[in-house]
């Protein structure tokens, strides 16, 4: 199949490549990944720099990081996301979107309660108020890629998954970076100058207006009609402890036992240890750029333009680059592109370290990181989709994208210390992190040789079907 070979002149020009962006299929995405990016900011980005001027120390800010974990886990109620039908909501918006505005409103709530805290002087309160940010968030996360790979066929997939890919991370990048990042660091800098509070107050309004967006958007019918496979519990059950077992075995048992069953243990594995380490040291990086940015002398202002306005607009661009290639050559190749030069992007870095703020040094980190970026999360949403089950489409992307998580939160929740522990030597923190990116290529590799015989089984089941 495409997305893990060459496109075998399924799309034979640049033109009809771009023409699949035609599709108005893509608005809804880009709004759902906007959706998406955006609470990151709010319990990333803007709590980084509040706790920052606060006094907090490096090693406080990375470990309140770890709130992010909830994304590392949400597999855990992926499967009442997937098949429970809200009361009301439901019969309005549809399953998937009836969700996503539950977990948004939660959202507004938890950003208005955060923004009555202190860093300094409620340090729980506002860890809290976090906690709930990203538990809502990822809750959110579950319905959003289940719609986004829901509301195309699988015969579309081939074509359209790598562009879906592309503008899902833009919408990502949208929210987290060049408008709703940008906008909420620009809210706090210098020049505007509003306190933390405030900006919290004015980000909740925004996401009202979200809400707004997304309940207007259209619920994928293909989706209603997986909503419609979990068979029901028959009322002449011998039992409610029967009645249990089964509904337990339908919707939590059944995801997981169908991935493995369907890829084989060996790949199974291969795949999550993938997701696993593949980002490591992009994620660590990461959770403490903004830290590096300040320490080494750039103002709020530059960092809100530069990393957020300019880089994910970079990110924007690379994106769609991402896709044609992803289209054409293949997720595998993509994923190693990407992953190559996240250790050169990490490198760069270093060198921005013993250099100091440097606006041209700083401009050709981020048109490398955000290329990396772009590329590596494009394949790897792609990756993941291929894999996934149309039956359990939520639970069993929410389970290969939690174990990714868990080494982009859990795992870089500890890149403060390690500074700590270095002793402030930035040069040598991101030379580490470059090294991380090494044993991703590795597993990268073996796993490329698996896909073929996965490929064989499937076709083989396919003909049987047929």
């Amino acid at each position: 199949m495409a997305p893990f070979g060459s496109a075998g002149g399924q799309v034979a020009t640049l033109r009809e490549s771009l023409q699949q962006l035609r599709d108005k299929r893509f608005i809804a995405i880009f709004l759902l990944g906007f959706s998406s990016g955006f609470p990151w900011v709010l319990h990333g980005s803007v709590l980084t720099l509040w706790m920052q001027s606060s006094g907090l120390s490096r090693s406080a800010i990375g470990y309140i990081g770890a709130v992010a974990t909830v994304y590392a886990i949400n597999w855990m109620w992926a499967p009442i996301i997937d098949k429970i039908r809200l009361p009301l909501l439901y019969s309005l918006f549809g399953q998937r979107r009836s969700w996503i505005l539950l977990t948004q409103g939660a959202i507004a709530c938890a950003i208005l309660l955060l923004s009555l805290g202190d860093p300094a002087e409620s340090l729980t309160l506002i860890s809290l108020c976090a906690l709930a940010v990203a538990f809502f968030s990822a809750t959110q996360d579950i319905a959003v890629d289940a719609y986004r790979i829901g509301i195309f066929r699988r015969d579309e997939m081939d074509q359209k998954m790598p562009f879906a890919a592309a503008v899902t991370t833009t919408g990502w990048w949208a929210g987290y970076g060049f408008i709703g990042g940008a906008f909420a660091l620009a809210l706090g800098g210098e020049t505007i100058g509003l306190d933390w509070p405030m900006v919290y107050r004015i980000l909740a309004l925004l996401y009202l207006a979200l809400m707004l967006c997304i309940a207007m958007v259209a619920e994928p019918a293909e989706e209603l009609e997986a909503s419609a496979v979990v068979p029901k519990i028959s009322a002449a059950a011998p039992s409610l402890w029967r009645s249990t077992i089964n509904g337990f075995s339908t919707l939590i048992v059944g995801p997981f036992r169908e991935f493995f069953v369907r890829c084989g243990l060996k790949l199974a594995l291969s795949i999550l240890i993938l997701l696993l380490i593949f980002r490591l040291g992009d994620a660590m990086l990461g959770r403490m750029s903004l830290v590096f940015y300040v320490e080494i002398g750039f103002s709020r202002d530059q960092i809100a333009f530069y990393s957020k306005f300019f880089g994910g607009l970079m990110t924007a661009f690379f994106c769609l680059g991402g896709a044609l290639i992803n289209t054409r050559f293949g997720v595998i190749k993509g994923l190693m592109v990407g992953g190559a030069a996240m250790g050169a992007t990490n490198l760069m870095f270093a060198w921005l370290a013993v250099v100091g703020p440097s606006v041209p040094v700083l401009l050709a980190a981020l048109v490398l990181d955000n290329f990396t970026g772009a590329f590596a999360t494009v394949a790897f949403i792609s990756f993941i989709s291929y894999f996934t089950s149309r039956t359990y489409t939520g639970t069993q992307y929410a389970l290969m994208s939690s174990v990714s998580n868990f080494g982009r939160t859990t795992l870089a929740a500890g890149s403060g210390l390690i500074v700590d522990t270095m002793g402030g030597n930035w040069s040598l923190f991101f030379v580490l992190t470059a090294l991380m990116v090494i044993p991703g290529l590795i597993m990268l590799g073996w796993i490329g040789k698996q896909i073929d015989e996965y490929r064989v089984r499937q076709d083989a089941l396919a003909e049987e079907k047929a």
